[in-house]
């Protein structure tokens, strides 16, 4: 599914000018981010959280698993880890899509977490 394959590139995505024109692709303008850890919502609090994320994880890449979608919704595992190596943390996560295809709310689960 390309909107989710994009959202983890946009968690991915280092320079923050690029990362930002994703999450403008992909995201609703009120989108709303939820886990265990952190509540955003809208676009500059999420490329705030990612840029976090980022900050705290230097170096590691979030991977995508399955990704099981239909009518608005979609479900997928993620990981985040060194390239080739064993992941530190595994998630679990559910978009909620808007009628033009943008994700209007993620809602996160962590399945491992360091430590």
């Amino acid at each position: 599914m390309k909107v989710i394959d994009r959202y983890i590139e946009s968690w991915n995505e280092t320079d923050p000018a690029k990362r930002r024109l994703l999450i403008d692709e992909v995201w609703a303008e009120d989108g709303r981010y939820t886990d265990p850890l952190a509540v955003v919502e809208g676009r500059e609090a999420i490329a705030a959280l990612i840029g976090a994320v980022q900050g705290q994880f230097p170096g590691l890449r979030f991977g995508l698993g399955p990704v099981d979608a239909h009518h608005d919704i979609a479900r997928f595992t993620w990981t985040l880890g060194a390239p080739g190596a064993e992941p530190l943390v595994v998630g679990f996560d559910v978009a909620v899509f808007t009628a033009d295809g943008r994700i209007a709310q993620v809602h996160g689960f962590l399945d491992k977490v360091p430590a």
